[in-house]
């Protein structure tokens, strides 16, 4: 028999949208559960950039995605969020008393009356490059994000693709590598101008190496690469010094099961209204990337700001005979009082 758990809301996704949202909804005394595919809260925060900086959090001139998750960690600790990690929602019904019943792959059952969907862009996975044998490499010298840049001290580091991450990984990367080399099929590139003219400044100081083509081979034993197999655009064969590999070649993502839960969708996205971000099913939100509106910009202070006007929602449909007062974290002594600040 699987296990039944009762609360008020279920959210699906743990990033750091999701991780707000506990924090509002908090607020407003609705207990929440936490569902993430992941085995840590963050999201893609976490799991792809953990070290990478962020420049556009309010109130934080430069914060890491690791740092950005510790502090909404920190944030929501009064309110004891429950969290189910490692596990992915399966199915979601209706109740005969209008609740939502919730199921996940591992077997448990929430009972909740509001579900609220922040899974950012759903479940995501790096595309791999059409490299001969490269999963026998993956994992211990080729990998698709950097969770600590230690792991790349001394290393002569092979950096593949032309968009941000490649050049923001090239730049981190070089001032602890033995050597960084950045190829792309071609001389130009969908990254910020900024992060292009830094790095081709540091290859004119030959402080890291430039080269165009693509990667067709890897040389090593037991998973550890010595060299990458380089052809160029002129289809000659090179052979590169390389220990670590990052391919960004950009993430596959797919909504799963969310697609069949029966929401109305906009280019695989959940479309929502902008004044509770409900979807088309009464109690349903979804918040964050995953969702779809007018002039919808995914950043995460969207995300933030969707967060709080769902709560507001959502409040009246746990505490349907209760009457919201609105009130500020600075001036209400009852907030604080939840918070532990009072």
């Amino acid at each position: 028999m699987s296990e039944t758990i009762e609360t008020d809301v279920v959210i699906v996704g743990a990033g750091p949208v999701g991780l707000f949202a506990v924090f509002e909804l908090g607020l407003l005394d609705v207990r929440c559960h936490l569902i993430d595919i992941l085995d840590k809260p963050g999201g893609q925060c976490a799991e792809l950039y953990p070290e990478k900086p962020i420049y556009d959090i309010p109130g934080f001139p430069i914060i890491t995605g690791q740092g950005l998750t510790d502090n909404l960690m920190a944030q929501i600790k009064p309110f004891a969020p429950t969290f189910h990690l490692g596990e992915m929602v399966a199915a979601v019904g209706k109740l005969d008393d209008g609740r939502f019943s919730v199921t996940t792959d591992a077997g448990k059952t929430f009972h909740a009356k509001v579900v609220v969907i922040a899974a950012g862009g759903g479940s995501f996975q790096p595309k791999r490059p059409p490299v001969p044998g490269i999963e026998d490499f993956e994992g211990r010298s080729v990998f698709y994000s950097v969770r600590k840049m230690e792991a790349f001290r001394d290393h002569d580091i092979l950096v593949v693709g032309g968009g941000d991450s490649a050049l923001d990984w090239t730049l981190n990367l070089q001032p602890l590598a033995k050597s960084v080399t950045l190829m792309h099929r071609r001389d130009a590139f969908r990254a910020a101008p900024d992060s292009v003219n830094k790095m081709r400044a540091l290859a004119e100081a030959g402080q890291l190496k430039l080269v165009f083509g693509q990667v067709t081979g890897l040389e090593g034993d037991d998973g550890h690469m010595t060299h990458a197999v380089i052809t160029d655009n002129e289809d000659k064969q090179h052979r590169l010094p390389a220990t670590r590999m990052l391919p960004f070649f950009g993430l596959t993502m797919k909504l799963g099961p969310i697609a069949d839960w029966g929401l109305n969708l906009h280019e695989n996205l959940i479309k929502v209204d902008t004044e509770k971000f409900e979807t088309s099913e009464p109690g349903i939100f979804s918040i964050g990337d995953i969702n779809w509106y007018p002039g919808k910009l995914k950043l995460i202070l969207s995300g933030f700001h969707e967060a709080a006007l769902m709560a507001q929602a959502a409040s009246r449909i746990v505490f349907p005979e209760k009457k919201i007062l609105f009130q500020y974290t600075t001036s209400s002594t009852s907030l604080q009082k939840k918070l532990g600040v009072a």
